[in-house]
């Protein structure tokens, strides 16, 4: 609560400067227009009194001498009264009791709001986070949820986002018939021109299918339909890939399911390669020629990894030791480990899973650069001092190990 009233504060302060500098400022100025006035009148007197002697002088009221003298006497109290720096007597404009009552008014209206927000606000809420223990709160149930949501679409039926979360709960649950009315009527909101169509279109095929428990002509059509727009729609594939497995045309399983593979994220992908596998193990009992399968060769580097035993004697135990491999000419590591000098000799095998970044891995690329570091900062970056090993070319997917001899000081 204390920094709700510190902002307060603050701001209050902020507004009152923003009042109160401008005011000071033109009473400042006021004051200066005032004299500057007060000055000029005095000059005005000066020369009036001025030609008043001269008219005298010129009808022989009063001699040359007198005229001298209060010729004289007039520049003197001229010099007096525009030198002086005596405050005006008059009042301003922006006078100090103007000044006042502004600053009253400006700490009386956040006053009584603050006092008004303290009777008829919530201040007190606040307080309840802080004084006492969070109160738990009934959630409500997936069943209960999925009601709420229905009245809210049966109420407003445009909206696509909602009728996709019903969808996905309804297939979730395996209720598919209901999943299926879902997404026809989530169909009927989308533009087919909207990037996510093709993808809609795919999961109301897979409703199709597993409401009805096979691959139907009314299900190949969607398929087909489906893949008309997005020909490697992943889950159009999948399900042809399915029926084709099914129907034991493993070959052809493998087919569909390699071809998914081309536009599927890590956790379809990983799916897929289960499903491809297990096409191949069924191919290999029936005596068949399993075809070539690239996307189940395993992205993977090993490298045997030890240290000078002359710089072995300059380190300790818990220093820790950096194995990556990067692509050719890159800084960025595709793959690492992290080990200690007490670890070495050490055999570390790299693959998709130690990736540091998930758009930029080994099986990105066909050969890599292997490199070991004993970090003395700590820090996977290379600094003066680190010990580390000449880069090794290597192939991606061999299982020959790569000796990488940690001997040369780091410039």
């Amino acid at each position: 609560m204390i920094e709700l009233w510190f902002g307060i504060a603050v701001l209050l302060c902020g507004a009152l400067a923003f009042l109160f500098i401008p005011f000071a400022r033109a009473r400042k100025r006021a004051f200066h227009q005032a004299a500057v006035d007060r000055k000029q009148q005095n000059i005005d007197i000066y020369n009036e009194r001025l030609a008043e002697l001269e008219r005298e002088f010129a009808a022989n009221t009063i001699t040359e001498q007198e005229l001298e003298v209060l010729r004289l006497e007039l520049q003197r109290s001229l010099l007096e009264d525009t030198d002086t720096d005596e405050p005006l007597k008059h009042r301003t404009v922006l006078g100090t009791p103007q000044l006042l009552g502004l600053a009253i008014m400006a700490l009386l209206v956040p006053a009584l709001s603050l006092g008004l927000y303290a009777n008829y606000g919530s201040a007190a809420l606040l307080e309840v986070p802080r004084t006492q223990p969070a109160q738990s709160q009934d959630m409500p149930s997936v069943e209960e949820a999925i009601v709420m949501l229905e009245k809210e679409l049966a109420e407003n039926p445009e909206n696509p986002e909602g009728w996709y979360i019903l969808a996905t709960t309804y297939m979730n649950l395996g209720e598919f018939q209901k999943g299926q009315a879902a997404f026809e009527r989530l169909l009927e909101q989308m533009p087919a021109d909207a990037p996510q169509y093709a993808g809609v279109m795919g999961q109301y095929a897979q409703s199709l299918y597993f409401a009805n428990g096979k691959m139907t002509d009314a299900v190949r059509q969607q398929v087909n339909r489906t893949l008309d727009i997005e020909p490697l729609e992943v889950t159009a594939l999948g399900l042809l890939g399915i029926d084709a497995f099914e129907q034991k045309e493993y070959a052809d399983a493998i087919a569909y399911w390699r071809k998914a593979l081309q536009n599927a994220d890590a956790e379809a992908a990983s799916s897929l390669k289960s499903g491809i596998q297990r096409a191949a193990q069924e191919m290999q009992q029936l005596g068949q020629t399993v075809p070539d399968i690239p996307e189940l060769d395993v992205a993977q580097v090993v490298a045997l990894v030890d240290i000078d035993e002359q710089q072995l004697t300059q380190l300790k135990p818990d220093q820790p030791v950096f194995v990556f491999a990067r692509a050719v000419g890159q800084r960025m590591p595709l793959a690492a480990a992290k080990l200690t000098v007490a670890d070495l000799p050490a055999r570390v095998v790299l693959d998709d899973s130690m990736a540091m970044m998930p758009q930029a891995k080994l099986s990105g690329y066909t050969r890599v650069e292997l490199i070991a570091r004993v970090s003395l900062s700590g820090e996977p970056v290379a600094s003066a001092g680190d010990l580390e090993s000449p880069a090794v070319l290597v192939a991606v997917g061999t299982t020959t190990p790569v000796e990488l001899q940690i001997n040369t000081i780091v410039q």
